[in-house]
């Protein structure tokens, strides 16, 4: 567990804020709209507090998600599962002196940010054409949501990969 787990609920407001900007009307909102083919008065007709409640549990699961993706760390964490949690066991000893030789690798801005806009490319991308060709939504329309969820989840991978702390196991 992070010992500042709290990075999980401040990464989780990113796509809160970057859809704002991004759906908004003078950016692509409009052509979203269009795509969609959506009209303001449905769009008005949203409980918008329940809608940003729930991205915002969404995106929490997600910044959780991301950790693993962005920390390679926490594969060998799980790779030693259950005997690594045993205080004072061998195992736990052999993952404190591998976290203290090779905690730091792989844990920038940039690192975590090439994995969350892989993440975006490979998983994101790919649920989003096949909700939108179900939806019989065109390019355009699947384009723009990867678009956000790109910026999204590079911004969300990258601060998580640069600002999660782990103390050792003891």
């Amino acid at each position: 567990m992070p010992t500042n787990f709290y990075m999980y609920f401040i990464t989780a407001l990113i796509p809160l804020i970057i859809g704002s900007i991004y759906y908004n009307p003078k950016v692509l909102g409009t052509a979203w709209m269009k795509a969609g083919k959506f009209s303001d008065e449905y769009l008005r007709g949203a409980n918008m507090t329940v809608i940003f409640i729930v991205t915002y549990v969404f995106s929490v699961m997600l910044s959780m998600a991301l950790g693993g993706l962005t920390i390679h760390q926490a594969g060998v964490f799980s790779m030693m599962m259950p005997e690594v949690l045993e205080s004072g066991s061998a195992v736990q000893q052999e993952f404190n002196m591998l976290m203290e030789t090779y905690g730091e690798n792989s844990r920038s801005f940039g690192h975590g940010a090439f994995h969350g806009f892989f993440g975006a490319l490979f998983i994101a991308l790919p649920i989003i054409g096949i909700i939108a060709l179900f939806e019989r939504r065109g390019w355009k329309y699947i384009l723009i949501h990867f678009g956000y969820w790109a910026i999204s989840l590079v911004l969300m991978g990258g601060l998580i990969c640069a600002t999660l702390q782990f103390a050792p196991l003891s």
